[in-house]
């Protein structure tokens, strides 16, 4: 990463660089042109899924605000992976929470960005204290039912009778500012409703209004957003170099089609920003080489998007290039991962294999072929080894007497 001291001015552009919005952007100002001292931030992931490339774009804006000498802190949250329709229990949100300190951490490294400025914390460590019980009780008491439910609408499951959970889980996300003690939250455009409800109440209670920073939702491969439940749309982060270039080939990229192109996106939000990172002059360029003619080099994503939808850089190039990138990128963290006995030690307890289905045996029907069968003949006589077990009778008569039709038996 590029050592050069910023000035509080080019500090701020990084810290608003790529972002989607920023909600009570004098709050950052103050504190980084006025007061001058680092931006204490944190970033929240719900210890669930298994983490995808979809996490570098976070990761990208997290090394962003560590560059621009911010306070990063990333809670693994997993009481909150917990709250979220009860996706694993609570002993298997755990080992996923080590699991992710793992991952974000080899994610950062990979990038070249220093972890001396970033603190992990757990929510178990300090969600379940009286304090933090004791202000959730006060908050729950002037947020109604309507608002915690509209708060959580894109990020909490939605189920029909939902469970009480999914509404505690944005007032919980919301205290997170005050008991960890920062003065801004980042995240998805995902999380605006929390954000919004967070600047609302925590006032209310005693508690100053944080920041809130803002990422776009960057599509999956496949179209959409990247998502951990459609193996299609995601590459695990330690996917293999060939699992890479298998799925990038399937991914979707129509030619021409800007919108919505999560290869295009991922071009803009990580790769571009990765190699200014790294550069002095804090420009990223993005190489695609091409069997005939010369590389084509991109420094701006416009100009890549104006070649894709003139059909100067074709789908199958872009690809290419892309799935180089992202392999030379993953490599590292795969190779880290190989010589960490406890990072595969933990994978295995984080998510641990299915249970295979077992089919229930359905009665097989022998039909009336097999050695033993019952036959039934037309003049209504039966025949078979077992036909004794089903005959009433050797004669109509003595059938009578048996079934006693006339009342005569018992």
């Amino acid at each position: 990463m590029a050592t050069k001291e910023l000035t509080p001015e080019e500090k701020l552009a990084l810290i608003k660089q790529n972002l989607d919005e920023v909600m009570k952007e004098d709050i950052i100002e103050n504190i980084v042109l006025k007061e001058q001292r680092p931006l204490v931030i944190y970033w929240g992931t719900a210890t669930t899924g298994r983490p995808h490339c979809g996490y570098f774009v976070p990761m990208m804006k997290i090394a962003h605000f560590l560059r621009a000498g911010c306070k990063v802190k990333v809670l693994l949250a997993d009481v909150h992976g917990f709250l979220d329709n009860l996706k694993a229990p609570i002993e298997l949100v755990k080992y996923r929470a080590e699991y992710y300190k793992f991952i974000i951490s080899s994610l950062l490294r990979a990038v070249g960005v220093s972890l001396e400025k970033l603190e992990f914390v757990l929510g178990s460590s300090y969600q379940l204290s009286a304090d933090y019980a004791m202000d959730l009780f006060r908050l729950s008491t002037i947020v109604t039912e309507h608002d915690a439910k509209k708060a959580g609408a894109e990020v909490v499951k939605q189920v029909d009778n939902a469970t009480l959970s999914g509404l505690i889980y944005p007032l919980m996300q919301s205290l997170d500012e005050q008991h960890l003690g920062v003065d801004a939250q980042f995240g998805g455009v995902d999380q605006r409703k929390i954000f919004a409800l967070a600047q609302e109440t925590l006032s209310k209670v005693g508690y100053k209004t944080r920041a809130h920073l803002m990422n776009p939702m960057v599509p999956g491969l496949a179209g959409g957003k990247m998502s951990a439940s459609d193996p299609d749309s995601k590459i695990d982060i330690l996917d293999t170099a060939d699992a890479v270039k298998k799925k990038l080939r399937k991914a979707y990229a129509a030619a021409g089609e800007v919108e919505g192109n999560g290869i295009i996106s991922f071009v803009e939000y990580v790769l571009l920003p990765l190699t200014a990172l790294r550069r002095e002059d804090g420009k990223g360029n993005f190489v695609i080489e091409r069997n005939e003619g010369e590389p084509l080099v991109y420094t701006d994503i416009s100009q890549l998007k104006e070649d894709y939808k003139a059909d100067r850089l074709t789908p199958q190039l872009l690809k290419a290039a892309t799935s180089a990138a992202l392999a030379d990128l993953l490599a590292p963290i795969r190779a880290e991962f190989e010589a960490t006995p406890e990072w595969q030690e933990i994978e295995k307890k984080a998510y641990p294999p299915a249970e295979p289905v077992k089919k229930k045996k359905q009665p097989k029907d022998k039909g009336s072929r097999y050695p033993g069968a019952v036959k039934a003949n037309p003049d209504g006589l039966v025949q078979g080894k077992d036909k004794q077990e089903v005959d009433v009778a050797n004669s109509a008569t003595e059938a009578l007497q048996n079934l006693a039709v006339n009342g005569e038996k018992s």
